[in-house]
């Protein structure tokens, strides 16, 4: 019972030395920071993008591809790559101001994956004074 007491009168120190709000440093203290004007040159009220990419390395078995574009504000994509265990993933994905960011994710059937090669090396020979 003790032990709880102790824990919570240290909760409560705690909590009340945080709501009490110690002044800092002398010199934490800045003055506010000028906020940047952007010339309305600059502003483009219905941007737009569209890049895709894509990986396929036989050598390492790295295969993947994204693909997105934007028209305003609503974002649209999609991205694949191959999991560990060999079976795709596909994420497609939107975004907008009304529905926020939404994903929905599918899993391809196993994929076969390269084989990495493995160096190989010789055994070292023993040395005539050693071995």
């Amino acid at each position: 019972m003790s032990l709880r007491f102790a824990v919570l009168a240290a909760f409560v120190a705690t909590a009340s030395a945080v709501a009490v709000g110690y002044p800092g440093p002398l010199g934490a203290y800045h003055a506010p920071l000028a906020v940047a004007k952007v010339a309305t040159a600059d502003y483009d009220p219905n941007p737009q993008y569209s890049y895709s990419y894509a990986v396929s390395d036989a050598l390492t078995g790295d295969n993947k591809s994204q693909q997105e574009s934007r028209s305003g504000d609503v974002v649209s994509g999609s991205y694949s790559l191959i999991e560990p265990d060999g079976t795709q993933r596909v994420v497609e994905y939107t975004a907008d101001p009304v529905n926020g960011f939404n994903a929905v994710v599918h899993r391809g059937a196993g994929v076969v994956k390269a084989a990495v090669p493995v160096a190989k090396y010789a055994a070292p020979l023993a040395h005539p004074l050693y071995g």
